[in-house]
């Protein structure tokens, strides 16, 4: 099972402080699981232009062809100005509109205030949608207030960021069997 974590933006620190627990935390209940998580700010991204993911070079492909390549994604990104950030769309606009076909999507989403509670529903799965994805229905959204000192601090949403990884695993278990009996049928 290969689970790729993506952490969505180039700026700021809580969402790839909540993205490395959830990695963590994804290690621990499945050890067998091959993980990577991806930092956009880590790594120089090219706009789309509308080519195919795979005649782009360096970081453009490398990112593009482990999302293509994984099991599960799940996805991190702050809300800013209500709206995702453009490194997140950019990825988006890389990958084929069935990129997510078959593989299992999770969201975990940090923002300043609860006021951006619903741009997941209004924005973010409308996306996956498109691209095919099958969503965890249940996704993490977690406020300014959560952290501490760079460091999540609320007991309860540890305890929902457990439950995403776990949710995560089990459907793409699941869709895996899935594939794996639709192969032999055919």
């Amino acid at each position: 099972m290969k689970i790729v974590g993506l952490s969505g933006s180039r700026v700021g620190s809580k969402t790839r402080t909540a993205m490395e627990y959830t990695m963590q935390t994804v290690t621990k209940k499945y050890p067998e699981a091959e993980t990577t998580l991806i930092d956009l700010a880590e790594y120089d991204v090219q706009f789309s232009d509308g080519r195919d993911y795979r005649e782009y070079e360096g970081d453009t492909k490398y990112i593009a062809q482990l999302i293509m390549e994984a099991d599960a994604v799940i996805m991190g990104t702050p809300i800013f100005q209500a709206s995702i950030p453009a490194t997140l769309k950019n990825i988006f606009d890389l990958i084929p509109e069935n990129a997510f076909q078959d593989k299992v999507v999770s969201m975990l989403v940090t923002a300043g205030s609860s006021k951006h509670y619903l741009i997941v529903e209004q924005q973010l799965k409308p996306i996956l949608s498109y691209m095919k994805a099958q969503v965890v229905q249940r996704y993490v959204f977690i406020e300014e207030k959560d952290f501490y000192h760079k460091e999540l601090t609320n007991e309860e949403v540890l305890f929902r960021i457990n439950r995403l990884v776990e949710d995560t695993g089990i459907l793409t278990e699941t869709y895996t069997k899935i594939r794996e009996a639709k192969k032999v049928v055919y």
